[in-house]
């Protein structure tokens, strides 16, 4: 009986049910990205991850390791990474030469960012700080670093017990938070400043949805395959380059 089970074809009721998704991320996706391209995705999520390495060490996402590089931060730049944790767009930046402040809300996931500068031989001042409340100067930073809290619908494979746990209000909770973060750190950022703002999921309403802060312009210069344009950003989906899918946003600050 079971040989015979096991040769027999799988009919799947659904898409949902065939890839173990929730009916509402299948939904969601494939609205977001079209039926053919959402599904893509959502198979990709489901296959193992593969491991990239940086040239110092650090294990770290290739599409991770490419909004550190879209920060674009210069040896002399004042950098503010105000979601650092657990610290690999923070190091990555620092290694380059910049001056970064990692800032993160829960102090034992600081301690995560100053054991993996530590590790990597980096000096890098940490502070334990809400983003929608940063204690910081205004106007002290060149480039602001804004990988905020999401949804994760774009890197689920990392997450795969995620896809139970969050629901449809979550994300427009997170909304709401993503909204006030950039507020938040807008005043911090020095004139002919930019504010990085990216997340690790693949909707609008968590990237492109959001509006531009005051004082501030969307910056639309192109970015190089695999990077697509979306809205007045970017996006990257998890079946463009086997990464984990992403969405960034730059805002630069008038002078």
């Amino acid at each position: 009986m079971l040989r015979r089970v096991s040769t027999t074809p799988m009919i799947w009721p659904d898409e949902a049910t065939r890839l173990s998704y929730p009916d509402w991320i299948v939904a969601r996706l494939t609205e977001e990205l079209g039926e053919l391209a959402g599904i893509e995705a959502l198979e990709r999520m489901n296959e193992p991850p593969p491991v990239s390495e940086r040239d110092d060490g650090y294990i770290q996402d290739r599409a991770s390791q490419w909004v550190a590089d879209l920060v674009r931060a210069a040896p002399a730049d004042a950098v503010l990474d105000v979601c650092a944790a657990p610290g690999g767009k923070t190091t990555a930046i620092a290694g380059r030469g910049a001056f970064v402040v990692g800032a993160d809300l829960q102090p034992h996931r600081v301690a995560l960012i100053a054991d993996n500068a530590r590790r990597l031989g980096l000096d890098i001042p940490l502070i334990v700080a809400d983003a929608r409340r940063p204690p910081l100067r205004e106007r002290s930073f060149d480039r602001v670093l804004v990988d905020a809290p999401c949804s994760g619908l774009g890197a689920l494979r990392r997450r795969p017990d995620a896809r139970w746990r969050i629901a449809p209000s979550d994300i427009d909770a997170l909304v709401v938070l993503q909204r006030q973060i950039v507020d938040a750190v807008a005043p911090l950022v020095a004139p002919g400043g930019s504010i990085l703002y990216s997340v690790c999921t693949l909707t609008a309403a968590e990237s492109i949805g959001h509006p531009v802060p005051d004082g501030f312009i969307a910056e639309e210069d192109a970015l190089e395959a695999p990077w697509a344009r979306f809205g007045n950003g970017f996006r990257i989906r998890p079946q463009d380059a086997d990464t984990d899918g992403m969405v960034v946003v730059r805002y630069r600050a008038r002078s």
